[in-house]
């Protein structure tokens, strides 16, 4: 248990597999700066792109050894810094600060990336929701407008972000094609709504939509896979479809490469978006933007999704996926579960 002196957290010194560089450790408590929250952590929800802090895959910032992997916590904020006091106090979920730092009993977020979770959504519930749905929501509704009577092709369909998606484009009234690599993944995709529900292990993916919409193709391309799946799922696209790209599991090296043709989206006539899960606050916004050109997300957008996100879990509209739990102590294992691919839905580890 943290206290003034230390904490527990899981640290690595070395970049290696998860079960050989993750160590359970006594650990710094550490001290939000201001606008940030220290968060007492009480579900670790894991996400791949964690992998690349354990790893050493393709990162944006590498963090100095030792560190806790961990890009998103849920738990109550137990200190705050400058300008963030009212959250002391709350329930909230996270983004953790420069996304590491999570795997630990305390954890610094930026306010930014804070948001309430209420009393009323149960653990594990309320840690598996803020990623999945935030992204899947800024993609399908913010970014390409899907609306009633559109048909959406989802990729790794039965993984956090894709059940997410599934659920949501079905209450906006949108036909869901969904992909995943099982029978038992592919139960999930139905029971969540999609109406066709193909195994990309056995099928190929774009002969079954073009079959299945006339050779008219989707109205929208929801890709968290990337480069394995990106020259079939253009030719999946309608005219003036749109193309979002939502992450890169299938090989995060090509995230800072030239791989997009730019002859091939003009003849594909689609929209080719890109979507990023990261909030921030004025002035950031601003400098971001006249410093790199990036145009991130405000805070205000996500405090709406969230709210409505909680309304429709409240009601029943959508829910969160939850393949399995493990003990703190057991995160290493969840980890690679997580990485090998056989998992559904979201991993929580409780504390």
């Amino acid at each position: 248990m943290a206290d003034s002196e230390g904490m527990r957290a899981w640290r690595v010194h070395r970049y290696g597999e998860p079960g050989d560089v993750l160590q359970l450790e006594e650990a710094p408590v550490p001290v939000p700066g201001p606008d940030e929250v220290r968060v007492r952590v009480e579900a670790v929800p894991l996400n791949l792109n964690d992998l690349e802090r354990i790893t050493g895959g393709n990162m944006m910032v590498r963090p100095e050894f030792p560190y806790s992997p961990g890009m998103e916590v849920m738990g109550v904020v137990d200190a705050a810094g400058t300008g963030a006091e009212r959250w002391v106090g709350t329930r909230v979920v996270a983004i953790t600060k420069s996304a590491f730092g999570g795997y630990a009993e305390l954890a610094v977020c930026p306010t930014a990336a804070t948001f309430e979770m209420p009393d009323d959504i149960p653990l594990p519930d309320a840690a598996a929701l803020f990623f999945p749905f935030h992204l899947a929501w800024l993609g399908l509704l913010d970014r390409a407008g899907l609306a009633a009577g559109e048909s959406v092709l989802i990729h790794a369909a039965a993984g956090g972000s894709g059940s997410a998606a599934i659920q949501l484009a079905r209450h906006v009234g949108a036909r869901v094609f969904a992909t995943a690599g099982s029978a038992e993944k592919l139960e999930l995709c139905r029971e969540l709504g999609a109406e066709v529900a193909i195994d990309y292990t056995t099928d190929d993916f774009a002969e079954v939509v073009l079959a299945e919409t006339g050779n008219a193709g989707v109205d929208v391309v929801f890709d968290n896979v990337g480069e394995a799946v990106m020259e079939k799922s253009m030719n999946c696209l309608a005219y003036n479809g749109r193309y979002l790209m939502m992450g890169f599991a299938s090989n995060k090296l090509v995230a800072d490469e030239k791989l997009v043709v730019p002859r091939r989206v003009a003849l594909g006539n689609f929209k080719l978006c890109g979507v990023l899960l990261n909030y921030a606050d004025e002035p950031l916004l601003q400098t971001l933007k006249q410093a790199l050109g990036w145009n991130i997300a405000p805070r205000d957008l996500g405090e709406r999704i969230n709210r409505e996100i909680i309304e429709l879990v409240r009601s029943k509209a959508v829910r969160p996926v939850v393949g399995t739990t493990a003990p703190f102590e057991e995160l290493p294992r969840a980890v690679e579960a997580m990485a090998r691919r056989a998992t559904t839905g979201r991993s929580i580890v409780l504390l």
